[in-house]
């Protein structure tokens, strides 16, 4: 039941343990966050990180998991909505 969290630094070039971890889990164990204002995904690096950014995490976790931006989004928000109650 648990559910792993997946930042901004899953886009860098050279983070492969991050990449292999949301290759390996089922989406259903996945969130995704921007924790702001550190740890900026590609293409913003070294700048302050906002919540705009998710989109970049979302979209290489699509990629990674060779599926559509809009389901990552979907089973994501469904995850975050079960993990804080708010479907109750």
């Amino acid at each position: 039941g648990a559910t792993i969290s997946i930042a901004g630094p899953v886009t860098y070039k050279n983070n492969r343990k991050t990449v292999g971890v949301v290759a390996e889990l089922p989406l259903d164990f996945l969130l995704v966050e921007t924790d702001s204002p550190y740890l900026t995904p590609e293409p913003f690096r070294g700048k302050r990180n906002q919540s705009a950014y998710i989109q970049y995490v979302a979209e290489k976790i699509a990629e990674i998991k060779e599926i559509s931006y809009e389901e990552v989004v979907a089973q994501t928000e469904k995850n975050a909505r079960a993990m804080y109650g708010l479907d109750a």
